[in-house]
């Protein structure tokens, strides 16, 4: 009790004298959290702060493990704020010790940003039945101290349903195949073993992200055979993988495909291997992030 008495004392002492504080947090009955995003490649946790914004906790698909928090404020810092992360406890757990999160710089115009292992230790606090709180002066008078606290109340239940979608995240993500390169056996359209697993992940990605703005396909081959049949291999190549990929519910007016024949090698031509190389579809994707 008396430390944490010493740690809210201490902050208060580095704010001018007699500074008010406004205090924002949800109470025991409006305190609401819900999973806003529920996707193999998305997974978002929110909480409304009543008259100040929402508490965003969001991890996306990939190779690790990943954890953002926002606080969305309705209001953005009017300049360069200090800020203190502190792990409280609520009024109705009297008696509990509180501890410093992290320290944090808040930037004007922009939301506060909690580093990835802080916003895991926020999730840990609040499963305790902690209360997150910032504080930090107002940036637009200084002797106005804020309180903003992310509440635990009605925060166990969602918090499964989070940790669900957690666990069914994809093992990759938008960057591991925005910029994909799948080759082809030699002649037709059969594509070779590690490039069909390949196309796998981009259509299972494709499948579930509707952010997804534009699909570029552009196919090449070698110089083997005669210009005009090259070109129609390269063709139907492009054609192929963007069949797929409609096929995983991505809008065909959104894939532009291209056949450039035997034309943009990007090695020689006299070897087997450079001839693989050379025979290939690249998907270009763009998202709105």
């Amino acid at each position: 009790m008396w430390r944490q008495v010493l740690l809210v004392t201490g902050l208060m002492m580095c704010m001018p004298a007699q500074a008010e504080l406004r205090h924002y947090v949800a109470s025991l009955d409006n305190s609401t959290w819900s999973v806003a995003k529920d996707s193999p490649v998305e997974c978002r946790l929110e909480h409304n702060i009543p008259s100040y914004g929402t508490a965003v906790f969001k991890s996306r698909s990939g190779k690790e493990l990943n954890m953002q928090f926002t606080l969305d404020m309705w209001m953005k810092p009017g300049r360069t704020t200090e800020a203190k992360l502190i792990s409280r406890a609520p009024q109705w757990r009297p008696g509990v010790n509180s501890r410093t999160i992290t320290d944090l710089t808040y930037h004007r115009y922009f939301n506060g940003e909690v580093p990835k292992q802080a916003a895991w230790t926020m999730l840990n606090e609040l499963s305790r039945g902690m209360e997150p709180t910032f504080y930090y002066a107002d940036w637009y008078d200084p002797s106005l101290e804020i309180a903003v606290g992310i509440s635990s109340a009605n925060f166990q239940s969602t918090y499964g349903k989070f940790r669900a979608c957690l666990a069914n995240l994809l093992p990759y993500g938008f960057d591991e195949i925005a910029f994909t390169v799948l080759n082809y056996q030699e002649g037709g359209t059969k594509l070779t073993r590690f490039s069909q697993q390949q196309l796998n992940r981009v259509q299972e990605y494709l499948s579930h992200d509707p952010d997804v703005e534009l699909v570029l396909v552009d196919a090449y081959t070698d110089s083997y055979g005669g210009k005009t049949v090259n070109q129609r291999v390269s063709e139907q190549r492009a054609q192929s993988v963007k069949d797929i990929l409609v096929a995983s519910g991505i809008d065909q007016q959104r894939i532009q495909t291209s056949g450039h024949g035997k034309r943009r090698h990007v090695t020689g031509n006299a070897l087997v291997d450079e001839r693989q190389i050379n025979r290939r579809v690249v998907i270009r994707i763009t998202k709105d992030i």
